[in-house]
């Protein structure tokens, strides 16, 4: 296995997973973005982007799909919710509401505010995706209000998924404003050992 990773992207996510689950792979890692700065990438990934990953002749470029594919490929169940459990489908729902829901504002707001030329920034886009993000935090609020992770009362990649979001929220800035029981969920989240092993790889 080999992952293609930048630093605070992410390929954390899969890069987490990967470290709690203790399987061997090799990592490469890009500067940001590498499209730009490693051109060369695009010989592996034609759409030059983090997370890529490849094993034994499947590649892959989402970032929550890298770990439901580690965690089912590699019989990491314990990493997951079973079909036949009545939390399955909110399971399901957590790890894609975490990159269509909580990750995909924050990449505008990161381009709009950080990463445009001064001349194209777009304040009040930025500003406005912020308070996106915000608002779609509040199914989660409510989910944590007696919880200490997402589903089956245990870490799943739910959590890995969902935790990173919340990561690059407090990169951003945006954590000041998370209610109490998310901002413990993330401390719980960022004291993993296997997420400090991968969050400390530059």
């Amino acid at each position: 296995m080999k992952l293609w990773h930048c630093k605070d992207s992410r390929s954390l996510r899969p890069l987490w997973a990967l470290e709690e689950m203790g399987l061997t792979y090799e990592l490469e890692v890009l500067p940001f973005p590498p499209r730009f700065l490693k051109k060369e990438f695009l010989d592996e990934n034609v759409l030059g982007t983090v997370p890529f990953f490849s094993d034994a002749g499947t590649t892959m470029t989402e970032s929550s799909a890298i770990c439901h594919y580690l965690a089912q490929r590699y019989q990491k169940t314990h990493f997951t919710v079973d079909v036949s459990h009545c939390e399955y489908g909110d399971y399901l729902n957590w790890l894609y509401h975490s990159d269509a829901t909580l990750t995909f504002p924050q990449t505008l707001f990161l381009r709009y505010e950080k990463m445009e030329p001064e001349e194209r920034k777009q304040p009040q886009v930025a500003s406005d995706y912020r308070k996106w993000f915000h608002a779609r935090l509040r199914r989660l609020d409510k989910h944590m209000e007696s919880r200490e992770f997402l589903n089956d009362d245990r870490f799943t990649i739910a959590d890995i998924a969902v935790g990173y979001a919340l990561y690059l929220g407090e990169l951003n800035g945006f954590s000041i404003d998370y209610s109490p029981q998310v901002q413990r969920y993330l401390r719980r989240l960022k004291r993993r050992p296997a997420f400090v092993r991968a969050n400390e790889i530059v």
